[in-house]
């Protein structure tokens, strides 16, 4: 009763992003994105895969000053997860794959800069993290 779709995403190597849709509810999971070095580019098959979703779990690894020395890691900056949300139109928006060397504190600073950017457009985002369930219902 679940309609999987996936989607080539910009990473150093091979990624697949998917989407999951049951009933009128919709997430989509983008685990790895490069971040392009235009921010305001998002690759055609990552919007596909985000539009109009209750649900966006996406990478936001890095701060931009992180992202100026790890520019082709892979990853993206939170600012970035926040305009994909944007440029798609989603409900929420999950910051997920958080930097290894980043504390509790730092992974909130970030959520917390993304909510601002987010809300004008009445995104709501949070911070993954283990173990926590979300009712796309509400």
């Amino acid at each position: 009763s679940y309609t999987v779709h996936s989607g080539e995403v910009p990473h150093n190597g091979p990624m697949a992003g998917y989407r999951v849709e049951r009933d009128d509810l919709s997430v989509t999971y983008i685990s790895d994105h490069q971040q392009p070095d235009d921010p305001t580019t998002i690759a055609e098959p990552v919007l596909e895969l985000c539009r109009g979703v209750d649900l966006l779990i996406h990478d936001a690894q890095y701060t931009p000053s992180e992202f100026e020395q790890k520019r082709t890691w892979g990853h993206c900056t939170v600012e970035y997860a926040v305009s994909v949300a944007i440029a798609a139109g989603v409900k929420r928006l999950a910051l997920f794959h958080h930097d290894p060397y980043h504390d509790d504190d730092m992974v909130e600073q970030m959520a917390s800069a993304a909510q601002l950017c987010a809300a004008a457009h009445g995104i709501e985002v949070f911070a993954a993290v283990e173990g926590t369930s979300i009712d796309l219902a509400a």
